[in-house]
């Protein structure tokens, strides 16, 4: 699955799409070193699918290359770094 960022000084977005649908995960920057993930929206034809959990893994792998921390203000997300504790580097 392609997953593609849509970025802006102040946030931006994880997208995936997928069968002509589009998930996302959006998040805005509280500093250079710090983005706080707010919104996980997975259309309710691509549930079930594990794009939700593609797009986690992507901010996290993303947070751990540009060596910056994540906040888990989603839900989704939120749950998500409770089921993967290898996750913890990168949460703030």
């Amino acid at each position: 699955m392609d997953i593609r960022l849509e970025d802006k000084p102040s946030g931006g977005r994880y997208v995936a799409t997928v069968d002509g649908h589009e998930a996302e995960m959006t998040f805005s920057r509280s500093s250079p070193q710090l983005i706080i993930v707010d919104h996980t929206g997975v259309p309710d034809a691509l549930r079930g699918r594990g794009i939700g959990q593609a797009l986690a893994a992507h901010a996290i792998e993303a947070a751990r290359a540009g060596g910056w921390k994540i906040i888990p203000l989603c839900p989704f997300m939120r749950a998500q770094v409770e089921r993967h504790p290898e996750w913890r580097d990168v949460i703030g």
